[in-house]
C-alpha cells in the first residue's frame, strides 16, 4: 500500500483517477477491503473529485483500528479522515503519509 501512495502522488493529476476507478479484487479480509475503498474515497476527494461507485458498498458494522495500540486508537479517533470514519476504520491520517 506504501508504495501505491508514494506512486499515486507523483502521478499527474488528470492520471490519477483511473488508478482509483476500477475495483480491486478482494484482499480476503473484509476489514482490508473496506480500508481499500475509504483509501480510495480518501484520495479522491483530496484530488477534488466524488470515489468511483464500487467504494459505496463497502463498510463495517464494527469499529476497526489497523493500528490497535492504546496511543493510536486515540489518534485515530481524533484524526481519522471522513471517508474511513463513516465506514468503521480509524486510522490516522498521519499513518496515510508515506515517507
Amino acid at each position: 500500500m506504501a508504495e501505491f501512495l508514494e506512486e499515486y502522488r507523483w502521478e499527474p493529476a488528470e492520471m490519477r483517477a483511473g488508478l482509483l476507478d476500477q475495483e480491486p479484487t478482494t484482499t480476503g479480509d473484509e476489514r482490508w477491503d473496506v480500508f481499500l475503498a475509504a483509501l480510495t474515497e480518501h484520495l479522491a476527494a483530496k484530488d477534488g473529485r466524488g470515489a468511483p461507485p464500487w467504494v459505496e458498498a463497502r463498510s463495517l458494522r464494527q469499529f476497526w483500528f489497523p493500528f490497535n495500540t492504546p496511543a493510536a486508537r486515540v489518534d485515530a479517533v481524533v484524526h481519522a479522515p471522513a471517508a474511513f470514519r463513516r465506514r468503521g476504520v480509524y486510522v490516522s491520517a498521519q499513518e496515510l503519509n508515506v515517507a
